[in-house]
Formats: C-alpha cells, structure tokens, sequence
C-alpha cells in the first residue's frame, strides 16, 4: 500500500492556517497574560498574510483543477476564489476582534470568577433585563487584559471553513463542518457585557448546531448506503446510472441539505440566527455572518453541482419552496425589528434565500453570479457590524433603533457610511449589491427560475424599507439629549470598516475582475 500523493502547494493556505491555529494554542499554554495580545494579534495577521501569499502564488500560475489528499479535497477555480474570499473577510474579522480602544480593553474581557482566581478586581452589576453589566475590568489602576482565547478559536473556525468549502467527500465536509462550528459556539459567549444574554445565544446555537451536525450525518449515511461511497463525484455517478432505490438518495440528500442551510441561515431553518446575532459580541457576529455564510453557500453549490446535477428536477422544486420562504421571512420579519443586530439577521435570512438562487442554477454563470454575491455580501457585512460597534451609551452598545435618531447630527461620517452600507444590502445601484443580485439574478433567469425572480425582486423591495428606515432615523429625527455618543475607532476597526467599504464601492463601480476570477470555472470532482 502507498500513501496517496498529496499536492502541498495547492493546500498550502489551509496548512497555514490551521498550523497557525495549533501555534496560538500554545502561545495561550505558555505566555504570561499580559503578553498574550500582542503576539496573539502578530501571529493572526502574519498568519493569514502568510496563507494570502501562498494562494496567490499558486493560483497566478493557472492550476488546473486537481484532487488531493486520497481525493478528500478539491482545489478547483471556485475553491481558490472561496479561499482567497475567507482569507479577506478573516483579517477584517480579526482587526475588530483585536481592537481594544472602542471598548477598554477590547469586547472580550475575563469573567469576574477567573479575575478574582488569578487575583484580579472587577465589579459586576445588573443591568436592566437581567443582564450582568460589567463596571471595572481589572486590577486597581490596571489597563484591562484582553481574553485572547478568541485568536485560536478564531483561526481554527476559518480553516475549518476552508476545508468545508473544498471537501471532495461527505466525511470530510463533515469533520470540517464541526472544526468550523465548535469554535464558533464558544466564540458566541464570549462577550464581557451583557454576559447572560451571550452565554443564552451561545447554548442556543450550540443545541441547535447539534441538531443540524445529526441531520447531515444520517444524511451522509443514507447516501453512503445509496452509493456505497461518500465521495461526491461517485453519489453523482449512482444517481445516474443506478436502479437502487430513489428513497435512500432523495432521503439522504433532503437531511444533508438541512444541516446546510442551517449553516447557512435559510428560513425555515434560521431560528438560531436573531438570537446568536443579538447576543454574541458584535466582532463576533461580524466573523459569523460573513465568513459563516460564505462557507455554507461555498459548500451547498459545489455539493448541489458535482453529486447532484443530474437529479435536479426531483430536487429543485423543493428548494424553490425553501427560497421563497427564506425570502419571506427575512423581508417580512426584519420589518417588525427593533434591534439593529436583530435586523440584519434577518437581512441575512432574505440573502440566504438570494444566494439560494445561484446554487440552484447549475451553470457556470450560476456558480459565478453566487461567489460573486458572497464576496460582495461580505465585506459589506462585515463594515455594517464596525460601524454598530461604535454607537454606544453607558451600558455598551446601543443597537434599539430609537438610538440611532438623529445620529447623523452627532456624526455626519459615520451616518453617511452606514447609509451607504444599508444601501448596498438593499441592492441600489452603485454598490457592490445591485451587481450581485443582478449577477445572480440573471444566472437564475437564464436557467429557467423567472418566477422565483420575480418573488426575489418584490422580497427586495420589501426589505429596502428597513434599511430606508434606519437611515431616515438617522437623518430626519431629532437625537435625544441622553442619547449615546459615536466612539471614535482604533486602527484596527478603522481598517476593518474602510476595507468593507471600499470593496464594497470598488465592486459596485468596477466589477469586472471580480466577476472574471469568479467566472474562472465549475466546481470539479
């Protein structure tokens, strides 16, 4: 028996990531606390530096699609663009987990129990709701210390996102969709303030992610039975040319595609979704909403394109059903939103239901108009969560929307970059979201889907009204006098929002080389 070959330039950026992850473990096993951030925030920057520069090495010298690993991953066109797209949307992530100037000390702080263990102060009070709000984040006289655990976990969810996106085999996006989730549900309950309200969005996430990680795993053994392999390409082998019976593969397919689109925020499979927004730190939420949804969607289309393409008309019209009401829910319920994080939860929801669209043509224009939509979605995400995380009052952030009146008169910039944000989740023209949804709108039309674009369009309209609304709030109402102040951001967040807004400006203007490098080909097997 010989070991199967293993082409380590292409899985390279993978690598790097995950070894870098095994490196921060160790770093928060042997430094001294107060050491921690700094070479933590180093080694994650120079981390993902390293992985960004390997990746365009290997993907400037036009790979052809290859397999690797004993045929466990899939370096094709759409895995290069996904990693590449992972890659940006983590530096932003943890440029806002790694700020410590819009809260002393940053968003993660050590509970009062583990400061009074190693002899530190801290003061704890409740606030309204039964929330515990701190009040002292430290020793006496002492600068806060950042909980810096949130690095590895941080690392480790995006390489485990990284290989769930190119995973040639059930199995293995199994193995990867639960590196990616563990540290993700201990992420969520991280949050200094309002502790209880984090640590609930924590254990409801975690349950409902159990429940979800079962389903695709009698999902993954019912199809395992049908085909008598895991691997992608050998499913979509069987179900062309196999007289076994249908029930084993359309059952085994119907629970994989749950524990997806529960990853995925999909209504009806979203309940997790307003609550782990609300509750989780917004730095946080910031990751999970843009990378969580890029690997979701990532691994739906390459799962739906290799194993399932010749099925399509047995499955499509359930997933049209799923759409639709992913759309309905997230426009119709974030018009009833009162909280900002809640409302782009549901947002998310509705963009779900868009981005359902482009998995479900199965064309190359498909594949393309969806890695376009999540590039774009991304990054503007990712600068609506740094721009909430610097409207705050006495206890946090203030994210009630009657908060935000007026805010516009307190800072006109900051308004300004928001309404240009919600504007670019509304699909207006000049941003990066009017050229992915007619990208994959159009991928849709030409694949036969013009009823479902037609509900997406009034979906669309519909959702314009709470983003409207947020900036007529922002720019036609009085602020209250007690109203809460703008923070004036770090670098770090600084940069996480300019990047989010520019690439959300650049691909509104100029798309093209975006949607060249997202046009580079199919997903392979």
């Amino acid at each position: 028996m010989t070991a199967p070959p293993i082409a380590y330039g292409a899985i390279a950026p993978v690598l790097i990531v995950l070894g870098g992850a095994c490196i921060a473990v160790l770093v928060e096993a042997f430094l001294p606390r107060h050491q921690r951030w700094p070479v933590q925030v180093a080694l994650s920057l120079v981390v993902l530096a390293a992985a960004g520069i390997t990746l365009g090495v290997y993907a400037g010298g036009s790979p052809a699609a290859l397999t690797t690993l004993g045929d466990a991953l899939s370096v094709d066109n759409p895995t290069l663009f996904l990693w590449g797209t992972l890659l940006l949307l983590g530096l932003g992530s943890i440029l806002l987990i790694a700020d410590r100037s819009v809260e002393p000390g940053g968003a993660f702080i050590p509970t009062p129990a583990s400061r009074a263990a190693s002899g530190g102060g801290g003061t704890t009070v409740t606030g309204g709701g039964g929330d515990d709000v701190d009040r002292d984040y430290g020793e006496p006289g002492s600068a806060p210390t950042m909980q810096t655990e949130v690095f590895p976990f941080a690392l480790f969810a995006l390489g485990g996102m990284m290989v769930f996106v190119s995973a040639n085999d059930l199995l293995t996006m199994f193995i990867a969709l639960e590196v990616l989730s563990l540290p993700l549900y201990l992420m969520c309950g991280l949050a200094r303030r309002r502790r209880l309200l984090s640590q609930e969005a924590a254990v409801k996430y975690f349950l409902l992610g159990a429940f979800a990680s079962a389903f695709f795993l009698y999902g993954l053994a019912l199809l395992y039975g049908y085909a008598g392999s895991v691997k992608l390409s050998a499913i979509a082998d069987a179900a062309a040319g196999s007289d076994r019976s249908d029930a084993l593969l359309f059952g085994g397919l119907a629970l994989l595609v749950v524990g997806l689109l529960f990853k995925g925020s999909v209504g009806p499979f979203h309940a997790w979704t307003p609550d782990v927004y609300q509750g989780a730190p917004t730095p946080v939420t910031a990751f999970m909403a843009a990378c969580t949804k890029v690997a979701a969607f990532g691994a739906i289309s390459r799962v739906l394109f290799v194993a399932f393409d010749t099925t399509r008309w047995e499955w499509r019209g359930v997933l049209w059903a799923v759409a639709i009401v992913s759309m309905v829910i997230g426009a119709v319920l974030g018009l009833t939103q009162t909280d900002i994080k809640r409302m782009i939860a549901y947002s998310s929801i509705a963009h779900a239901g868009f981005l359902l669209l482009g998995s479900m043509s199965i064309t190359e224009q498909g594949v393309s108009g969806t890695l376009f939509y999540l590039i774009a979605y991304g990054f503007t995400t990712l600068a609506v969560f740094g721009v909430i995380s610097l409207v705050r009052d006495s206890d946090g952030e203030a994210s009630h929307l009657s908060q935000w009146a007026g805010l516009a008169k307190r800072s006109p910039l900051l308004a300004g970059v928001m309404s240009f944000l919600l504007l670019a989740l509304a699909g207006i023209p000049l941003t990066s979201g009017f050229t992915a949804k007619f990208a994959i709108f159009a991928a849709a039309l030409d694949d036969g889907m013009a009823p479902l674009v037609i509900i997406a369009l009034v979906a669309s309209a519909v959702a314009a009204f709470f983003y409207l609304r947020v900036i007529v709030l922002m720019y036609f109402n009085e602020p209250a006098p007690d109203g809460p102040t703008v923070t004036v951001p770090g670098a770090f967040t600084t940069a996480a929002i300019t990047l989010g807004v520019l690439v959300t400006l650049l691909l509104g203007i100029v798309p093209s080389l975006a949607l060249g490098m997202a046009s580079g080909g199919p997903f392979s097997g």
